[in-house]
């Protein structure tokens, strides 16, 4: 299945439409849009990717998300990942944004936080386990287990931000 989406500069222009495998083939900067999954507590939700999963296999994760499609925003994909990976709607507000070098080659990162009020129904080709974790919890399973090196970066961007200040993620 073709995945188009925008091909875009160092300043997250839209130069034009590419197939996402091009992209990450040939190292184009493209986008992709994360959530932070909170509960009503404040707990994250952390999970791991299935062992058959065809991008970074058995490793775990503490964000949902996906390549923008092409002309979509960064916020209608981050709700329509949220919809596909978990079966929720929920509201997402933008966090922050960087120039993310990551495992698979280079990509725009926006990472958004959405708080999930009730049960979620994660997808089995995107979910294989989940549970809801502490911050410290979450720092806790970044040292004992494999997590996506990306959003191990995209963590330390969000812990500084929250203790710079920013963004408002209580209950």
């Amino acid at each position: 299945m073709t995945e188009l989406v925008d091909r875009v500069d160092e300043q997250d222009r839209v130069l034009g439409t590419v197939d996402r495998s091009t992209a990450v083939r040939e190292g184009w900067l493209h986008r992709v849009a994360t959530v932070v999954c909170r509960d009503p507590a404040g707990r994250i939700l952390v999970h791991r990717r299935p062992s058959h999963a065809s991008r970074f296999p058995g490793r775990y994760n503490w964000l949902i998300g996906g390549a923008v499609d092409a002309g979509e925003t960064y916020e209608a994909a981050a709700a329509r990942e949220l919809a596909e990976e978990l079966g929720v709607t929920a509201k997402v507000r933008p966090a922050f944004k960087y120039l993310c070098h990551g495992e698979l080659g280079p990509y725009w990162q926006a990472v958004h936080e959405a708080t999930i009020e009730g049960p979620v129904s994660p997808l089995p080709s995107e979910v294989s386990w989940h549970d809801w974790l502490t911050e410290a919890g979450l720092t806790n399973a970044m040292r004992q287990y494999p997590f996506v090196a990306d959003s191990l970066e995209a963590y330390a961007r969000y812990a500084a931000l929250r203790r710079d200040g920013g963004p408002d993620t209580g209950p």
